[in-house]
């Protein structure tokens, strides 16, 4: 069985984390869940409310960490996942969390990003000269990080597939499994 990793943490988006995590299982991929510490994330829900200028935040599931990130062998996995959610903002300064994603984008290895999860790419210079979708917000930080930035569902530029948030995750979902069944995944 194929294994696929997601890096997450704390106030990572819960439909960003849930659906992609459901979805590759269905699939056929094992998926183990890294974060800063094996301690369960706290994921939460953003949604819009049109009495606020920016979208609203409560507490989501709980979800259950496999690895720390610096238990990490890259090597193990054929595809990495990066949930957005206001993770990426911290996860992004780890040093492992680099090693984690520079191993998949120097192998050219499937890395599904949604929503805030190119924060991580875009941060560590993986997004130079690169096509994204991102939350639309953060379109800024991407070009500033020398990407091209696509406002569409299912962005796909080789073997990374990205998009806005959690209303794509149909569209992404399934652009995601179509790089992975296309890829010749290692492990």
């Amino acid at each position: 069985m194929p294994k696929a990793l997601m890096i997450t943490g704390d106030a990572a988006e819960d439909l960003d984390v849930m659906y992609p995590l459901y979805r590759l299982r269905e699939a056929g991929w094992e998926v183990d869940v890294a974060a800063l510490t094996r301690r369960d994330v706290q994921l939460v829900v953003h949604d819009f409310d049109p009495n606020s200028d920016a979208y609203t935040e409560k507490n989501g599931r709980r979800l259950e960490v496999d690895l720390a990130f610096s238990e990490v062998d890259a090597s193990s996995y054929g595809a990495l996942v990066i949930p957005g959610g206001r993770a990426p903002e911290y996860i992004r300064t780890d040093p492992d969390v680099r090693r984690i994603c520079e191993h998949f984008f120097a192998n050219d290895l499937p890395v599904g990003t949604i929503c805030h999860g190119p924060q991580v790419p875009a941060v560590l210079g993986l997004l130079q000269g690169r096509t994204t979708a991102c939350f639309p917000p953060l379109t800024g930080d991407m070009e500033n990080a020398g990407a091209k930035v696509v406002d569409a569902p299912d962005v796909v530029d080789g073997n990374m597939v990205s998009c806005r948030g959690w209303p794509d995750m149909p569209e992404w979902s399934r652009a995601f499994i179509a790089v992975l069944d296309r890829a010749a995944v290692p492990v």
